[in-house]
C-alpha cells in the first residue's frame, strides 16, 4: 500500500479514511519494532495503538515532520520504553538496559533469487546477533534509517552504530562461513 503525500494532507485536516491508510502503511513496521524491542505481541499491539493515538493527537504537525519513518521509530522506541519501566516498575531505562530484541523471520521477495533454506540461514545468522547489535541492525538495514537518526532515536553516537553495523556483518557474515 503506498501512502501519497496528499493524505498526509488530508490527516492534517482530520480525515479518518486517509488516517487509516497512514495506519495501513506504517502499522506493520512499526508492530515488528515493538515486538522486537518487548517480545511481547499484546504488548506491542498496546504500544502501536498508543503510537497512532500521539499521532492523530499531534496530526497538525505532520506536515513539518521531515522523515515520516524516523519520527515514528522515536515515537514508538520512547512508546516501548515507557511500558518497559512500567512493567519494570522503574522511572530510568535506556538502550543498555534491553536484555533482548526479537526479530521476525526475513521474508524473501523473490524466491529465484535466494532460496528458502539460503533466507533460513540468513534468518538464524541475524538471531545470533547480541541484542543491542540485532537492534541497531534492525533499524539500519531493515528498516533503512540514517545512522545518524538511529544515534539520536537510541542516545548514542554515529561511531558506535558503525561499531554495531561493523560487528553485525562480521558474524552474519562468519555465521554463513563467507570468507572477507
Amino acid at each position: 500500500m503506498s501512502l501519497k503525500s496528499d493524505d498526509i494532507i488530508k490527516v492534517v485536516n482530520g480525515d479518518e479514511r486517509a488516517f487509516d491508510r497512514f495506519m495501513g502503511h506504517y502499522s506493520s513496521r512499526l508492530y515488528y519494532y515493538a515486538y522486537g524491542l518487548l517480545g511481547h505481541k499484546e504488548a506491542a499491539e498496546e504500544v502501536v495503538s498508543d503510537v497512532f493515538f500521539e499521532v492523530w493527537k499531534n496530526r497538525k504537525t505532520l506536515t513539518d515532520i521531515t522523515s515520516m519513518n524516523a519520527w515514528l521509530q522515536t515515537i514508538t522506541y520512547r512508546k516501548s520504553i515507557s511500558y518497559l519501566r512500567k512493567e519494570a516498575g522503574q522511572n530510568i531505562l535506556s538502550f543498555d538496559d534491553i536484555s533482548e530484541f526479537f526479530l521476525a523471520p526475513i521474508q524473501t521477495p523473490d524466491e529465484a533469487m535466494i532460496s528458502r533454506e539460503e533466507m533460513n540461514k540468513i534468518n538464524e545468522a541475524i538471531q545470533r546477533l547480541p541484542p543491542k547489535c540485532k537492534h541497531v541492525f534492525f533499524l539500519a538495514k531493515m528498516e533503512g534509517l540514517p545512522y545518524k537518526d538511529i544515534a539520536t532515536l537510541l542516545n548514542i553516537s554515529v561511531k558506535t552504530i558503525n561499531n554495531h553495523i561493523a560487528s553485525a556483518l562480521t558474524i552474519i557474515a562468519r555465521n554463513l562461513n563467507i570468507k572477507k
